[in-house]
């Protein structure tokens, strides 16, 4: 059968892999996005916090996938919980070195001008700090969560969830039938995955950000 046809026979698997792939990833960009950003507000003036925190992430990133995932089974078992660890884990180093380069970006005489109006610490990082360093943080996000889509298909190799079952399933039968169709359904369901999270933070980023601060086509 050709390649629709296939697709066709197939709907049900594929958007059910599709579906769990779009969840684990969104999950997983959840929760790095919560603590990554909290992270990032306790480090940026800190230094030693801020070294330490970027280092530790980077070097994560480091670790292949397929080893990390190896490694985390005898501690969260076969699939959705060691992909869901090791994709947040994979998430913070773009989260955490953007929320601290956004906030230690700022104009300096912007923060004095918030500080003279009286504001508190806290008042002034949430009302001045935060909103004028969210469009950086934001393509931080964004930026892990393309990663992510990509790294969740090599998940298949400890039963993860998504879309990689199907890339894998049709390159470990290269030359059967249907192997060829197999593999680039995986691989085109992913490409529209990554297509629909990135229009998301689009529109996330045109929602959330201050008018001012929005780029202009």
């Amino acid at each position: 059968m050709n390649f629709s046809e296939y697709v066709v026979s197939r709907w049900d698997t594929l958007s059910l892999a599709a579906t769990e792939h779009a969840i684990v990833v969104g999950i997983a960009i959840a929760i790095a996005t919560v603590f990554g950003v909290g992270i990032g507000l306790l480090a940026y003036d800190a230094p030693k916090v801020r070294s330490t925190s970027v280092a530790i992430s980077a070097g994560i990133l480091t670790v292949p996938s397929l080893a990390l995932l190896t490694l985390l089974i005898p501690i969260f078992g076969l699939g959705w919980g060691s992909t869901l660890v090791s994709l947040t884990a994979y998430a913070f180093l773009p989260i955490i070195r953007n929320t601290v380069t956004g906030l230690r970006g700022l104009d300096a005489a912007t923060v004095e001008a918030g500080r003279g109006m009286g504001l508190s610490r806290v008042r002034l990082l949430l009302r001045v700090q935060l909103p004028l360093a969210w469009p950086l943080i934001l393509t931080g996000v964004r930026i892990s969560a393309q990663m992510l889509i990509g790294i969740a298909a090599i998940a298949a190799v400890v039963d993860g969830p998504g879309l990689g079952t199907q890339i894998f399933e049709g390159l470990s039968r290269l030359g059967s039938v249907n192997s060829l169709n197999a593999t680039l359904a995986g691989t085109l369901g992913i490409v529209v995955i990554a297509i629909l999270f990135d229009l998301f933070f689009f529109a996330v980023r045109y929602i959330t950000t201050p008018r001012g601060l929005r780029v202009r086509p």
